[in-house]
């Protein structure tokens, strides 16, 4: 079964989701089972031989900081810690995302800059790779002394308790060792803190949504191709002159994407009787051009986030130093997925304006791309639904790091608000795969309208394939599963 080695490496974004889509398993390096033994060792001998007040090894959290501990009760303290902040409420975190929470909480830990024991690290593994995935909260976390209340979920089935999701069941924490024949683990010293202050919970949300982005992007093109097909659009604003001169990377990748997509196609070739097209076919490498920009720019903060140690204090055992600072404050993402949300609702809603122009009975379509208008509505109600998701989209995009709210009395007076960013910029993703869908489905309706004229041979295929999902509409029907199917073919389909 293929394995993936954790070394001190950097990770890419595209080497995260070939983890993820792979279903590889995971281990850890003989270097990095050194960095994290060496750091642990450090803690302890500091812990043995110094009188040191360190912050989350041996004084309390947050305003309770100047509060010391005694050594006897450094072990509870750390419990009490992942107990305390398990306050998650809302609605449970997709698996899949809790998957990527541990992938990413592991290799945070792996750097050898947290103290953790080697055991703990190993057993968060041992979750990813058997698929054991703990019941995650959507709400709770400020996004600033890391995802406190998720991560505090996350660690719980660590100590034995909490709730996990193994082979479809939810299984208490305390039933996996019976089950597994594992024993709990004992946090030690500091370990409580490097498992819950980081930004996985913030991280996973961004990394995946620059992933499921790329996609949609990548689609959108595609769609918008057959939509400017179906309404006989022009293929002169995608040339390569007036692009170029724009002097933007991904107006001028856009165009020259729709110039391949076009390529061949009778349609776009034959003479047009109108001078130019509506913004939201001729501004097509404008607005789409501007998305990917933004979405390459969140990829290389979040691929940044993903390669780095978050958790606080931070231990460096070659300088016997163990700083309490500020890794953990979300910031970076936070203002990053409101951008990238932006970005990609603004997808959405160019999407929708094609979807109205399809139906309008303009450019010899028939009203509502339906033979007989009137007996029947055809496609007038799918641009209603695409209409909603595009002002929905529009509320989930107020930004969420502008927001901050004073929390520990006042020691923690200045937060990210990432999480509540992060889950917001999912909705908006979910959302653009159904617009997507209903545009795609408005654009292969319409371009039956355009026969016998072909459209290009990399149309046609995608054409094809949905048509073994979605058939061509001669009259009304009920169009909901119709909608359903196309957002899966959208979301799940592997296109070239």
């Amino acid at each position: 079964m293929s394995t993936f080695t954790i070394t001190s490496e950097w990770i890419s974004l595209e080497t995260l989701e070939h983890i993820l889509d792979n279903n590889l398993k995971l281990e850890l390096s003989e270097n990095s089972k050194k960095q994290i033994l060496n750091c642990r060792q450090y803690l302890d001998d500091v812990m043995k031989n110094e009188d040191r007040i360190i912050y989350g090894i041996n004084t309390g959290f947050g305003s309770l900081c100047d509060t010391v501990i005694p050594k006897s009760d450094l072990e509870q303290l750390q419990t009490n810690l992942v107990l305390s902040h398990a306050c998650g409420a809302g609605e449970e975190v997709p698996l899949h995302l809790v998957k990527r929470m541990l992938l990413l909480k592991v290799l945070g830990l792996s750097h050898g800059h947290s103290g953790v024991q080697l055991e703990t690290v190993e057993r968060l593994i041992f979750f990813f790779n058997n698929e054991i995935l703990p019941v995650v909260y959507q709400q709770g976390s400020l996004g600033a002394s890391g995802d406190l209340a998720p991560l505090a979920h996350l660690s719980l089935p660590l100590i034995g308790e909490g709730e996990v999701y193994f082979e479809g069941s939810k299984i208490a924490g305390k039933d996996l060792v019976q089950k597994f024949n594992i024993k709990p683990i004992v946090l030690q010293s500091k370990e409580g803190l490097a498992l819950l202050n980081g930004t996985q919970f913030m991280s996973s949300y961004g990394s995946y949504a620059v992933a499921a982005s790329r996609k949609l992007w990548k689609q959108f093109n595609q769609v918008a191709a057959i939509s400017l097909e179906g309404y006989d659009g022009r293929i002169e604003p995608f040339s390569v002159s007036v692009n170029e001169i724009r002097k933007q990377k991904g107006q001028i990748k856009t165009a020259e994407i729709m110039r391949g997509l076009l390529a061949g196609s009778e349609i776009v070739a034959q003479v047009k009787a109108h001078v130019q097209d509506p913004y939201s076919f001729r501004c097509i490498p404008q607005v789409h051009g501007a998305s990917y920009d933004a979405i390459e720019y969140s990829a290389g903060i979040i691929e940044n986030e993903i390669n780095a140690v978050t958790d606080n204090p931070t231990v460096f055992p070659d300088e016997d130093l163990v700083v309490s600072a500020g890794n953990f404050h979300g910031q970076p993402l936070a203002i990053t997925m409101d951008f990238l949300a932006i970005a990609m609702a603004e997808m959405g809603s160019i999407s929708e304006r094609r979807v109205y122009k399809l139906i309008s009975g303009t450019r010899g379509l028939p009203a509502f791309l339906v033979a007989k208008p009137g007996l029947n509505s055809g496609f007038m109600i799918p641009q209603y639904t695409a209409a909603s998701i595009v002002s929905q989209n529009k509320q989930l995009c107020m930004p969420a790091s502008v927001d901050t709210i004073d929390s520990s009395n006042g020691q923690e007076d200045h937060v990210s608000m990432g999480s509540n960013a992060g889950t917001k910029l999912y909705r908006v993703l979910e959302n653009c795969f159904t617009i997507q869908g209903i545009e795609l489905m408005n654009a292969c309706q319409a371009i039956e309208f355009r026969k016998p004229l072909k459209t290009s041979s990399q149309l046609q295929e995608i054409i094809t394939e949905y048509r073994k999902i979605v058939p061509y509409f001669e009259q009304d029907c009920y169009l909901h599963p119709h909608i359903s199917a196309s957002k899966s073919f959208v979301k799940t389909a592997s296109w070239k």
